[in-house]
């Protein structure tokens, strides 16, 4: 793990933080799962002026992230209609004219990128994403790419003779983004993997391969999320449903040359002694539960961080919320994480 400055327990956002209202259509946006493909109607923003638009978003995404106390800075996936399916739709290969179908992890049928010839990065995708970043903030800085084994699951494959060869592919042009992201500046990448607890079978058949392919060669800290699917949040009804209270794909990733795997434990009530499982890891540790209204008091996020402290040392733990933030208000988002980081400071104080 390449080394940067951070103070002990350093609090950071997974990855999405709400866009504005006026910049995309946030109810259309929460009326379905994360497109896999371009939807470009999402966008309030005419064409001219849309890329101003978006970097006026990701000024206020960093700000807020620094003015909360934020001491890892992502930027906030502004321009982003997903996750995935900026970088997924920007390489070669992908058919231009129609669009494939495949099963998403609630076992329903939506539009994916259809492979139609060899997978390639042909320019970079996200190196200006990372130069604004890393020049608009006066701190560490990460950014997020969708990982080579979640594209593949999320593709339909019209050309590759198995989704190994896919995977492959897909981590060599991930290989390529991620060594210009840190050429750029950029202190953390993290790699964005849900469907290895979606799809743990087929992960273990090739996931770990894909993903150190993708690291070949790569000099800089390296990140993996994994989670069991966005939370949303029912004001008044509570969470959205229960989450799995184990990951079926965890262990493995020790075997990865990822240095922070991500896991959200606060919805799920994740028991932390799986922590054990990852013991070269460093942990970045959902604290924040995403499905309730509620914004915790940091004496809870307090007392998740120390539960977290009982299975991995101080030195090997980041703080963080269960997920993205996308589909929340920019006020509760920001009440979250006021909490989240208050709460780190308070353990912080207890370890001195």
């Amino acid at each position: 793990m390449a080394l940067f400055d951070h103070p002990i327990l350093p609090t950071t956002i997974v990855g999405s933080y709400p866009q504005p209202d006026w910049l995309i259509d946030r109810e259309r946006l929460k009326a379905s799962l994360p497109p896999r493909v371009r939807a470009e109607t999402l966008w309030r923003i005419p064409e001219p002026w849309l890329a101003d638009a978006q970097e006026a978003a990701t000024l206020m995404a960093i700000r807020d992230q620094e003015e909360i106390g934020i001491d890892i800075v992502g930027d906030g996936e502004m321009r982003r209609e997903s996750y995935s399916n900026r970088l997924a739709t920007a390489l070669s290969g992908i058919d231009r004219e129609k669009h494939g179908t495949a099963i998403d992890r609630t076992g329903n049928t939506n539009p994916v990128p259809l492979v139609s010839g060899p997978i390639r990065r042909v320019a970079p995708i996200e190196a200006q994403d990372a130069a604004f970043l890393r020049r608009h903030s006066t701190k560490p800085v990460k950014l997020t790419l969708p990982g080579p084994f979640t594209m593949t699951q999320q593709a339909e494959n019209g050309y590759y003779p198995d989704a190994r060869a896919l995977a492959m592919d897909y981590a060599d042009a991930v290989n390529a983004e991620v060594k210009d992201l840190f050429a750029a500046g950029v202190d953390v990448v993290q790699l964005d993997e849900p469907y290895l607890q979606a799809r743990a079978d087929a992960a273990g058949a090739y996931a770990i391969e894909a993903i150190n392919r993708a690291l070949d060669g790569v000099d800089g800290t390296t990140a993996l999320h994994i989670c069991f699917g966005y939370a949303m949040v029912h004001h008044g009804a509570g969470a959205t449903g229960p989450k799995p209270k184990a990951y079926d794909f965890l262990a493995e990733l020790e075997a990865s040359n990822i240095d922070v795997i991500s896991i959200e434990a606060a919805q799920p009530g994740l028991d932390p002694a799986i922590l054990a499982e990852l013991p070269t890891k460093t942990i970045m540790y959902g604290v924040l539960d995403l499905s309730i209204p509620e914004v915790e008091t940091p004496e809870v996020v307090a007392g998740r961080i120390r539960e977290a402290l009982r299975y991995v040392d101080a030195e090997r733990l980041w703080i963080a919320p269960d997920c993205g933030m996308k589909y929340h208000s920019r006020e509760h988002s920001q009440a979250k994480l006021k909490a989240m980081v208050d709460g780190a400071a308070l353990v912080r104080a207890e370890l001195k």
